[in-house]
């Protein structure tokens, strides 16, 4: 399913907004479309990284001004034939903002020893909540263990792929 949202958005997104195709993001709730921008031409006061991450900061903002009222026809239009909510982004040089996205709440039940982790991270400053803190540690476990994770994901598929070959009712 992945595959094929991918390429409606390549095909209903225009040619001349990135220049390379949109990155698209699926999970089951959310679709994020990040797209590359070109990077501006350097003036000769953008030779410190502050004034290039500014001027990709521009570029960003001015193509997200532009392209708004299109950005949200296309996502109308996805998210009613999806059933997925339909977040935007861009990147551009080393910068990369996202217009909007979801924040899904995750119930999950831990026990002492758990919420003692996310409870340290809290009090020394890590995390301004256990939320926050949860969200901490999925993002450094995510960062750490993309291979695995990557091995996981395509196991997955290959279990669909098995499912949907198998007997019909």
């Amino acid at each position: 399913m992945e595959e094929e949202i991918t390429a409606w958005f390549h095909t209903h997104i225009p040619d001349e907004w990135f220049i390379e195709p949109p990155d698209v993001q699926v999970d089951r709730d959310e679709i994020v479309v990040i797209g590359t921008l070109a990077e501006p031409d350097a003036t000769d006061d953008e030779d410190s990284e502050a004034s290039r991450r500014a001027a990709w900061k521009r570029q960003i903002k001015a193509f997200r001004e532009a392209t708004r009222q299109q950005r949200i026809r296309i996502a109308e239009e996805a998210e009613a034939g999806l059933d997925r909510k339909v977040s935007w982004g861009a990147r551009c040089g080393g910068l990369t903002l996202l217009f909007t996205h979801l924040s899904i709440p995750a119930m999950t039940r831990l026990r002492m020893r758990e919420r003692k982790v996310l409870d340290t991270l809290v009090e020394t400053g890590v995390a301004r909540s256990r939320s926050d803190a949860l969200a901490w540690c999925v993002r450094l476990v995510g960062k750490h263990q993309d291979a695995w994770l990557a091995e996981l994901r395509e196991a997955l598929t290959a279990v669909e792929r098995v499912r949907e070959q198998g007997p019909t009712a």
